[in-house]
């Protein structure tokens, strides 16, 4: 309890009655520790610290310096570097520095204030820097006898990047619909950033479809000699270890061991499905695609606000306004029973308890409860008339419904191979498409021609799920191509397209 205790001490500088005046005088103690500077005198501190008002007097300097002593956050020790007579020698003059708990706080408080303001970034690049680091480990495990110093600080460089692009990713994910406020925006600033916001996704999930095949081929190369690496790494670590028993170097040897074990398995799942969950980079997938649809529904909330429709918030307001305009309680009263309903409903045929007999001019805020059914709520009455229907036995029918799910996606999977040839086509040597075919077409096309700056000009994107990328060059506006359907022909003038699989670019 004692440590509880004088834990608690080191914050009460935090929310005391000159918090502000002890923070400036703590920043320049933090500001002094970053710079390596050991000891601070009180006039340093009134010189350096950034007051919030005039500057103050070098007594209350004192005074604040010595409360955070007490409290344990400095630390004080005699300034007889100055002493140039007896008197002096007696004179109270002291040299602060911050304590081993005041570091701990600074440290806490400036990890808060990072963490508070930190936004959530999807880190393309730290995609890259993990497939290089990887590629790195693959070429020492080539070798007869990898070198233990290259191997610890390349897998050290490659748990520094990895654990930036979790926590980036875990704040993305955690706070991606919390960042979308746009409610109150005006409607240009939600156009821009619905824009923005769509090309930031659109560009990671391509980048993390294109590198997760490789990062996952990376880490399944490595397997069979990462188990031996990790051991020559927990070896060299072990090296460093406090001085003990035999039996104590070599636990700390296998705690170390234990702890890379650890991050590869962090690492692996990421990339790679297990048997129940899918990987963490297609969940991070997925999370950065439901952004969108999120994006259209403040943007839809924005659409209706504007054009006029009930907002109950703002009629929560009038309400108010209502409220205060009242002259008594009294009317306070009747506006409340017409606002809200508040009026008795006895007249209902409902089964009451026999026992309950309560007048009609019982006040509701005093009457008991009445427990009503929610049929009656929905349909107007409390029970259904006649038998109740019998339980129909649905699994043929669920049966049915998951065969032709199934057709349905392979006859999807089948068009995208058909299309997705990687090879320059021309839309007038498609020949006929069937009903799937002609419409994951249509949807490529449709795509490909939104980025199109004018009718001459080549048009080239991702899809909107990264799967594919489309390439469009027009061919001369006499050209003419048509494409058969089952419902008909689709013509127009031809282009050269280029449907490839993003799977396939490395």
């Amino acid at each position: 309890m004692q440590a509880v205790s004088d834990s608690a001490e080191l914050f009460r500088h935090v929310s005391a009655e000159k918090a502000y005046f002890y923070r400036c005088i703590m920043d320049v103690f933090a500001a002094a520790k970053r710079q390596y500077r050991l000891q601070l005198r009180p006039d340093e501190v009134l010189a350096e610290a950034r007051w919030p008002a005039k500057l103050p007097e070098i007594e209350e300097v004192n005074a604040a310096l010595t409360q955070l002593t007490a409290w344990g956050n400095l630390e004080s020790h005699p300034d007889t570097a100055r002493v140039s007579s007896l008197s002096d020698f007696y004179r109270a003059r002291y040299l602060y520095r911050l304590s081993q708990g005041g570091e701990a706080v600074e440290s806490a408080l400036a990890l808060f204030v990072q963490t508070l303001e930190r936004r959530a970034e999807l880190q393309s690049v730290a995609l890259e820097d993990i497939a290089s680091r990887l590629e790195a480990l693959r070429a020492l495990a080539a070798e007869t006898e990898p070198d233990a110093a290259k191997v610890h600080e390349t897998l050290r460089d490659l748990v520094r990047v990895f654990e930036g692009l979790a926590e980036n990713a875990q704040a993305f994910m955690a706070g991606v619909a919390r960042s979308i406020e746009l409610q109150q925006a005006k409607a240009g600033a939600v156009l821009n950033y619905k824009r923005q916001l769509i090309d930031y996704l659109e560009r990671f999930i391509g980048d993390l479809v294109r590198r997760s095949d490789t990062i996952a081929g990376l880490i399944d190369a490595l397997e069979p000699r990462i188990d031996a690496m990790l051991q020559q790494v927990a070896a060299r670590e072990g090296r460093d270890a406090a001085p003990g028993e035999i039996q104590d170097q070599i636990d700390a040897q296998a705690r170390y061991r234990d702890a890379w074990r650890e991050r590869w398995r962090g690492l692996r799942g990421w990339f790679f499905r297990s048997s129940h969950e899918p990987s963490q980079a297609e969940l991070l997938r997925a999370r950065a695609r439901s952004a969108i649809p999120q994006l259209l529904a403040a943007i839809a909330a924005l659409n209706e606000r504007r054009s006029g429709r009930s907002d109950r918030s703002a009629d929560f307001r009038v309400l108010a306004g209502w409220f205060a305009a009242c002259a008594d309680d009294n009317e306070a009263h009747r506006l409340a029973r017409a606002a809200f309903a508040l009026n008795p409903a006895r007249h209902f045929s409902l089964d009451i308890d026999a026992g309950t007999d309560v007048p009609a001019t019982t006040r509701w805020a005093d009457a008991p409860p009445l427990v009503i059914h929610p049929r009656l709520r929905e349909y107007g009455e409390a029970a259904p008339r006649g038998p109740l229907p019998r339980v129909r036995d649905r699994t043929e029918a669920r049966a049915r419904l998951a065969r032709e799910l199934a057709q349905e996606s392979q006859q999807v999977e089948a068009a995208r191979k058909r299309l997705a040839t990687g090879q320059p086509t021309h839309l007038s040597n498609l020949g006929e498409l069937d009903t799937h075919a002609f419409s994951l077409f249509l949807g490529l096309l449709g795509e490909a021609l939104s980025e199109q700056a004018g009718p001459e000009s080549i048009a080239e994107r991702p899809t909107g799920d990264g799967l594919l990328h489309i390439h469009l060059k027009p061919l001369p506006p006499d050209s003419y191509a048509e494409i058969k359907t089952p419902r008909g022909i689709f013509g127009g003038r031809d282009h050269v397209i280029t449907i490839t699989s993003t799977q396939d670019v490395q």
